[in-house]
């Protein structure tokens, strides 16, 4: 169940960084991260780095509501 979760948040991040016109390699760049995380994040990887994952989310614009509370 909760990798059914991690893959919806990793195409949700996809989806925007392609509306945004960014690369794989832009987005990586701009997070401070490498291509490796962006792409296994967008393949719903279930070990990647929750703060990692949290930078690019901020980078793409995406807020996580969790119960009705912003994170």
């Amino acid at each position: 169940m909760a990798d059914n979760k991690i893959a919806k948040l990793g195409m949700i991040a996809k989806r925007t960084r392609k509306e945004h016109g960014l690369t794989q390699e832009q987005l990586a760049a701009a997070a401070g991260g490498g291509i490796r995380f962006i792409r296994e994040f967008e393949h719903g990887k279930e070990s990647c780095h929750i703060g990692k994952v949290m930078t690019v989310l901020l980078m793409l614009g995406i807020e996580l509501i969790v119960h009705g509370e912003p994170l």
